[in-house]
């Protein structure tokens, strides 16, 4: 699966990728042998907060020094790379248009029309990218990328702050959805610091995308967890009339751990990244889906 705005030029994609999260920073770098050069770098709690309003990165010394450290770590000769952040610093919407100019510099200045009233920040100068799920003589189905300009830059300083500059910038889950190679319809769940976010895609096309933030508290934030999977599994069943296949998971602990928390014994819960793909890095398990889907060719 490619969402190909997110992905383009797959020719000329940097070979370079890593994601941004609370947890610390992903790094992973393509070698000419199948093996895929990856690196961890940790950060204490409280570093980075993503949300919709700067600052997101609170200890900025902190953060550029574990951006340095993980791409440092993976020798990294080309300094461009795909930057991965936050599904919370971003909006990502699926928005209906009765029809949608061809010329980009025709259709965006519609979609920001669309935006004002969605989103909670001015969206005259957000970073905005739009893709055409389905289009037919009747409707045009759309997906839309929403990020604050002073949230974008926020991230895109720390990554030069770094020494590295930053082209490409995916939310986490549209990364990490670059991976799934089912051509069946799948659920995906992406928990990330304090916010999950549930994904349902049929092919290459996106059906649900929903973020929501989890309580700090631990048994409330697994009753939130297990409440927002509920959905986008009724969700699933009723646009599709089916049940999932499985459940594909990224996030701390991988697929046993969401099991746990889930205890949905007719699901199978999968990794969406193998630990196979952590190559020869030192990545906790679960954390590789954001930058394995941003060099998925």
């Amino acid at each position: 699966m490619a969402f190909e705005f997110l992905l383009p030029n797959t020719h000329l994609r940097p070979r370079l990728a890593c994601e941004l999260a609370p947890a610390g920073v992903v790094a992973a770098r393509l070698n000419d042998t199948p093996q895929t050069a990856t690196s961890f770098a940790a950060l204490f709690a409280g570093a980075l907060i993503p949300g919709l309003k700067t600052p997101n990165i609170l200890d900025k010394a902190a953060v550029v020094a574990a951006l340095k450290r993980a791409l440092d770590a993976v020798d990294a000769r080309d300094k461009r790379l795909t930057l991965v952040v936050p599904d919370a610093a971003a909006r990502v919407l699926l928005l209906d248009f009765d029809t949608l100019p061809s010329k980009l510099a025709e259709a965006l200045p519609v979609v920001r029309f669309r935006l004002r009233k969605l989103v909670p920040f001015e969206v005259d100068d957000a970073a905005i990218s739009y893709q055409i799920m389905t289009q037919n003589a009747d409707e045009a189905r759309v997906l839309v990328t929403a990020m604050p300009r002073a949230v974008i830059s926020e991230y895109e300083e720390a990554v030069r702050l770094a020494g590295y500059e930053p082209g490409v910038v995916i939310p986490s889950t549209l990364a990490a959805l670059a991976a799934l190679s089912e051509a069946e319809p799948a659920l995906f769940v992406n928990l990330n610091g304090s916010s999950v976010t549930t994904a349902i895609t049929r092919g290459d096309e996106l059906l649900l995308h929903r973020s929501l933030e989890l309580p700090d508290d631990e048994t409330l934030h697994d009753e939130e967890l297990r409440h927002a999977v509920s959905v986008s599994i009724a969700y699933f069943e009723d646009t599709l009339s089916s049940i999932p296949n499985a459940v594909f998971y990224a996030g701390p602990g991988g697929a046993p751990e969401l099991s746990r928390v889930l205890e949905l014994e007719q699901f199978r819960i999968r990794d969406l990244t193998s630990a196979a793909v952590a190559g020869t890095g030192n990545v906790p398990k679960g954390l590789m889906s954001g930058v394995s889907g941003a060099l998925a060719s």
